[in-house]
């Protein structure tokens, strides 16, 4: 399996609800580092998994839409709590509809899966990573 990762980063503000959050509850903000990392059997034609340039350019459009944004005030995002893991769902749901509508160049039809990693810190970090549609 071949993998191809860019990385970039995002702000944001926001709160939780819940006793398990402690003083998270209250709002604060974050910034991420991303790392999106897509795989495929097989290189393409040109020796790639993925165009870079693309696969950069969009992940930081879809950062660009969370960046610097009060997620508490997000109506998508209205009564949930906005962890670091349900984050990295997000921008790989944004990701992948980005793919399917050809957003990331020919070479992204031979991507099989992806993963998305969110780094808190340099101590905490969370990701989701699933299969690509065929």
């Amino acid at each position: 399996m071949y993998s191809l990762n860019v990385r970039e980063h995002f702000m944001i503000a926001h709160s939780f609800k819940g006793e398990i959050f402690g003083p998270a509850q209250r709002m604060h903000g974050a910034t991420y580092v991303v790392d999106l990392e897509m795989r495929r059997p097989q290189l393409d034609d040109d020796g790639l998994v993925v165009d870079i340039g693309l696969a950069s350019q969009e992940l930081a459009a879809v950062l660009a839409e969370l960046n610097f944004q009060n997620l508490d005030e997000v109506p998508e995002f209205a009564g949930k709590n906005t962890t670091t893991e349900f984050l990295a769902a997000v921008i790989f749901d944004r990701i992948a509809a980005r793919i399917a509508a050809g957003d990331l160049g020919p070479a992204a039809k031979g991507l099989t899966a992806m993963r998305v990693t969110l780094h808190e810190s340099h101590i905490a970090w969370a990701a989701f990573e699933g299969d690509l549609p065929a």
